[in-house]
């Protein structure tokens, strides 16, 4: 077995790595962007490429070396307030890099199981009767990455109707946990807390909107959950993976303050409010549960403990 993982080296690729390295015997090639010193990364089976996926050409060239027995398309631009800004970048990142993927797919020999990552801004900002959000909740995308992903999804369910290609969609709802960027809620707040503690940043949370709620699953069960989708999912079903609980961001911001070693004072941050922002998501993940039996492991208070301790720890190595 051969996967492909694109965005091997971001943070949902790097803990799907992992995962697969230590759960399968699969050799592993990973696509990474502007890194051109991947053959030191590189590791007996993990092979890193640096390919920029918008290019038909090069993604050709690495499916037709690579003839990938499973492909997970982890790559994309994914952070909705740059969506915003830059609407067009994502939309053209998002969508032609799958489309190129799919072409290169569709024009070789492999039979090739290809798991699209879509996601619940698909879904947009549910009514308070329509909680929790299943696949049959209608699309209502409220922001250009959004759009992105809805193309993806049905680009995806496409391929497989049009051409027979064995895709499989899955909609994570919020995942987060160790690694991730800053610009996401959790790990804005653990790494602030640790900058505080380490006495480089003024004891001051800035923060926006806190009133919200969202469902929050641990990133390494989102992984689990990609393996299993892949592996055992029906090729054009979408599967919803969620942890079926709101957990305020409130609440969320309370408990990283009681691990921290040091009074923080909170403030409001207009600049980090967005522009559209949905105050409860929730979504039920029993499709794909009676599926395969996934259910999150990981509590996310435990999440939280270690998204806080990774930022301390990448502090002490700076």
């Amino acid at each position: 077995m051969v996967a492909l993982i694109t965005g091997a080296e971001g943070f949902v690729g790097g803990h799907l790595c992992e995962y697969l390295l230590e759960h399968t015997d699969w050799d592993l090639i990973g696509t990474t962007f502007g890194r051109p010193d991947q053959d030191e990364r590189s590791t007996s089976r993990l092979k890193l490429h640096t390919v920029d996926l918008r290019s038909s050409d090069d993604v050709d060239s690495l499916v037709v070396k690579a003839q990938p027995t499973h492909i997970f398309h982890l790559a994309a631009q994914s952070f909705v307030p740059a969506s915003i800004t830059a609407p067009w970048d994502t939309l053209e990142n998002n969508v032609k890099s799958q489309l190129n993927l799919l072409e290169a797919v569709r024009r070789s020999d492999q039979e090739t199981r290809f798991l699209v990552v879509g996601s619940n801004e698909e879904y947009g900002a549910p009514k308070p009767e329509e909680l929790p959000q299943t696949e049959e909740s209608p699309l209502r995308p409220n922001n250009p990455y959004a759009v992105s992903k809805v193309a993806q999804d049905f680009l995806g369910l496409q391929y497989h109707l049009a051409y027979g290609i064995p895709v499989v969609r899955v909609r994570p709802f919020n995942h987060t946990g160790p690694g991730q960027s800053p610009r996401f809620v959790v790990p804005a707040f653990a790494s602030q807390i640790a900058h505080i503690e380490a006495g480089l940043q003024e004891p001051v949370m800035r923060v926006g909107n806190l009133s919200t709620s969202r469902d929050f699953t641990d990133v390494r069960d989102i992984v689990r959950a990609y393996h299993l989708a892949l592996t055992e999912g029906e090729p054009g079903e979408v599967y919803n993976l969620a942890s079926g609980e709101a957990y305020p961001i409130e609440r969320l911001l309370e408990t990283l303050l009681d691990y921290s070693k040091v009074a923080i004072r909170v403030e409001t941050d207009p600049e980090r409010y967005r522009p559209v922002d949905v105050p409860v998501v929730r979504g039920s993940a029993e499709k794909f549960t009676n599926l395969t039996g996934w259910r999150p492991r990981i509590g996310f208070e435990q999440t939280l403990l270690d998204t806080l301790a990774y930022w301390r720890d990448q502090l002490q190595k700076e």
